[in-house]
């Protein structure tokens, strides 16, 4: 079970996060600095939920290495995966494959969403893209990347619904 300190905390700052990406396309560093801090103060606090073990890193170490590797691609930010591998630190170590699960259906939901939306926006414009095989009209008619930090506080949420840490 995560404390409902740490919970209530995770969502103050990801309302925070969400709201600097959605304006400025970053995640400025001092989010994920602040979450490291913060882990060690867990690692404290609450040693039966934040061991000092491997299993405690595992996602954030795969966040890392596969984040940069979507960098590199141009699909996600460097400040979302570094984010996203310090706040799963946050986590507890039982809760994280559900925080994965349910991160991986809110991209899917959110994502798609943008995709739908982006596509009968503009569909005329993309059907023109796929006569002319101008690739460059397709991928200009669904935009840049979009911000990861309201996906990942869509999931958050979901979880401390689940974990009835909040209820609608």
């Amino acid at each position: 079970m995560i404390p409902v300190a740490v919970y209530w905390f995770l969502v103050i700052e990801l309302l925070a996060v969400a709201w600097g990406d959605i304006k400025t396309q970053k995640i400025p560093n001092y989010w994920s600095i602040l979450n490291l801090i913060c882990f060690v103060i867990l690692l404290l606090l609450w040693p039966a939920q934040y061991p000092l073990a491997w299993g405690t890193f595992l996602y954030s170490i795969v966040f890392l290495f596969v984040g940069f590797g979507l960098f590199l691609l141009r699909i996600m930010g460097g400040g979302d995966s570094k984010f996203l591998f310090s706040f799963f630190l946050l986590i507890p170590v039982l809760l994280q494959p559900r925080a994965l699960v349910l991160l991986l259906l809110s991209t899917i939901l959110i994502g798609g969403f943008l995709f739908f939306t982006n596509f009968a926006k503009n569909y005329e414009k993309i059907m023109l893209g796929i006569k002319s095989r101008n690739i460059k009209v397709i991928k200009e008619s669904f935009g840049t990347k979009f911000s990861f930090a309201p996906v990942i506080l869509l999931a958050w949420l979901w979880l401390g619904w689940e974990i009835d840490l909040i209820s609608f």
